[in-house]
Parts: structure tokens; sequence; C-alpha cells
């Protein structure tokens, strides 16, 4: 059921798609799927997707849900994974498509992620 939601956004779907058929998505792709995934999906889940990238090991995936999960990281904004995608080779999304670097237009997270993002901006303007 967690993955069908993941599915609505074209990006996981890619980064999804592209794991399952072994591709290494890059470090910034495989953030970016904890980052996001990590509200949708179990530990064992992440991992057990992240380990299907010819890149990443277990240890590997291990290391990367601790420390996003340890720094609270929201899911990224578009215009972040647009950057982290010009420093690597695998496409997180399709650039000449900015609302494919979406998430929050077309998924739902929990209210607490909204609840911290509208805390943040408050705090920097």
């Amino acid at each position: 059921m967690a993955v069908e939601e993941l599915r609505k956004s074209s990006m996981m779907s890619h980064l999804l798609d592209s794991m399952d058929r072994g591709e290494d998505i890059g470090h910034y792709g495989r953030l970016v799927f904890v980052m996001v995934g990590r509200h949708f999906l179990s530990h064992d889940e992440l991992v057990e997707h992240l380990i299907k990238d010819k890149d990443c090991d277990e240890a590997k995936a291990e290391t990367l849900i601790k420390q996003v999960e340890a720094r609270g990281y929201n899911p990224p904004k578009p215009d972040r994974i647009m950057d982290w995608m010009n420093k690597q080779d695998f496409a997180i999304c399709d650039a000449n498509e900015a609302e494919s670097c979406n998430v929050y237009k077309s998924l739902e997270f929990p209210h607490e992620v909204y609840e911290k993002i509208a805390s943040y901006y408050e705090r920097h303007q």
C-alpha cells in the first residue's frame, strides 16, 4: 500500500523503478528517496529498496537512513532536488518538467512535516 502511495509521485516512481532495475541512482537520488520515503515506508522497506541500487549495500543504506532520521530532514523542495541532480550523473527527476521534482504536489505527508516547514519559514523571515 505504501509503495503505491509513493508512486503517485512521478519522481518517486522513477527512483523505485530505477532501483528495481539495479541502477545506481547516485548519492543524492538515494538521499531524496529516504527523505521522502521514510514518511511512507518502514525502515526495513527503505533498506529493501535501497539495496537494489548496485552502489548501495545494507550498511550504506542503514547509515543513510539513520542520518536522515537523526537530522529530521523534511522532503526537499524542487529547487534543492534540481541542484543535487546537477551534482551527479543520474537524473532524479525530469529537469524539463519542474513539477516532476515537486513531491509536495503529488504526495500527502504527515501533518508534522507541514508544521515543521511553516515553523522554519517563520524563523527565517
